[in-house]
């Protein structure tokens, strides 16, 4: 991308000399500020139309990272394509848990719901699911997150009859 041709389409050809003087490039752009952009002189009009762009620019080429840049672990990889995915979720209640809360000390009723807690985290493990939630009796549960399986529907119905 020429950045100065960018600034051209947009109608701030002006502020040309200016940007190539700062050597702002292509990969910068997305970083740049209102305060920065006022340093070099661009009114607030004309930052405002920028900072626009720029968002614009960003999410044309989400993803996008020059060759010629290394690539730090806080960038992610890019990707050309969105993926889309199903998800099944499966909510388990432990029937009475509520009832058990009211009869039990609040210490044996944490080692009865960890230990709830343990079988539920083998089912999901053997079925491929994943506990997104343990709240007291209830679980919530992921089949096709963080990891896909043809099958994520049929693992999460055969986890809950296991359960």
């Amino acid at each position: 991308m020429d950045v100065a041709a960018w600034l051209r389409e947009l109608g701030l050809g002006r502020y040309e000399a200016a940007f190539r003087e700062n050597d702002i490039v292509p990969a910068i752009l997305p970083e740049l500020t209102d305060r920065d952009l006022k340093d070099l002189g661009i009114s607030l009009g004309h930052r405002r139309l920028l900072l626009r762009a720029i968002r614009t620019l960003a999410d044309d080429q989400s993803g996008y990272y020059p060759a010629d840049l290394p690539r730090t672990s806080s960038q992610p990889a890019p990707h050309p394509e969105a993926e889309r995915r199903q998800l099944t979720v499966l909510f388990c209640d432990l029937v009475g848990s509520t009832e058990l809360s009211a009869e039990l000390d609040p210490e044996d009723l944490r080692n009865v719901m960890s230990g709830y807690h343990r079988a539920t985290a083998a089912v999901l493990k053997r079925f491929g699911g994943h506990a997104a939630r343990c709240l007291g009796g209830s679980v919530l549960a992921y089949f096709g997150w963080p990891s896909a399986h043809e099958d994520d529907a049929e693992r999460a119905v055969r986890a809950g009859l296991d359960w």
